[in-house]
């Protein structure tokens, strides 16, 4: 399997062509992660928007240049027929959207459904963590938003979502991987312990993901914001004193790639 890092050729070009676009990125995402996948969007150059005003859903995807959907949409404002109105204005637009499934698998069968429902709409890029994957393909859920898998350990059904879903799948771990559904697969080491006691930075990597889908292929998008999170994450690690300056530091570091 090859190894995508901040250093790839791919993974500049894709960057600068963010900051040279600055493409508008529309999320339906939870109040927990918005601000901090606002600013991660801005640090990189692409402008957000966030949230379910009315009209919104059904306006925004159609001249967005990506979009993502974080499945957690639903504990804030936004209701089941504004994330299927979202996914489906972005398919029928042809703009490519990212799904992030968080906690599903969890035991709430209901919210499964809904996130299930959205799949029709053929996402161009699908990520979680391991057990929210594993979740997708029909295993066993984690315990909450936490996954209680190492994505070590469900690489081949990165895989085979990927194939069956025609998307590219991610699973964020101690080690990123990335399938899309002709078989490409790479992994993306880095990151920093401290990145999971921050919250919403999952979330972010979601809406990350989808800005990289407005100037670049999927593949190189998921791989490109993976490699961005790992890189900013083990710099801004490496001088934070704790969890709260790890977040600014996180910020500061994506902004200055």
């Amino acid at each position: 399997m090859e190894t995508t890092t901040i250093e790839s050729s791919e993974v500049k070009t894709a960057i600068a062509r963010l900051r040279e676009k600055a493409p508008f990125v529309y999320g339906l995402t939870n109040y927990v992660a918005a601000n901090l996948s606002a600013n991660v969007l801005l640090a990189l150059g692409a402008g957000p928007a966030i949230g379910s005003a009315p009209g919104w859903a059904a306006a925004f995807p159609a001249g967005a240049g990506a979009v993502w959907i974080n499945g957690a949409a639903l504990m804030s404002s936004v209701t089941p027929d504004e994330l299927d109105e979202a996914a489906a204005t972005a398919h029928k637009a042809g703009t490519p959207w990212v799904l992030d499934p968080v906690a599903i698998g969890a035991g709430a069968s209901e919210y499964d459904a809904i996130l299930a429902s959205l799949l029709k709409y053929k996402p161009a890029i699908i990520r979680g963590n391991a057990s929210e994957i594993a979740a997708l393909s029909g295993g066993a859920g984690g315990s909450g938003v936490d996954s209680t898998l190492d994505s070590s350990e469900v690489i081949d059904t990165v895989k085979d979502l990927a194939r069956r879903l025609d998307a590219v799948v991610a699973v964020s771990g101690e080690v990123d991987y990335l399938c899309d559904p002709a078989g490409r697969a790479t992994a993306v080491p880095g990151g920093d312990a401290k990145m999971p006691q921050v919250t919403g930075t999952g979330c972010s990597l979601g809406a990350l993901s989808a800005a990289f889908c407005a100037v670049v292929d999927p593949f190189t998008a998921a791989a490109t914001a993976h490699a961005a999170f790992a890189t900013a994450g083990k710099r801004a690690g490496e001088r934070a004193t704790g969890t709260a300056s790890f977040a600014i530091a996180f910020v500061d570091e994506l902004s200055l790639l």
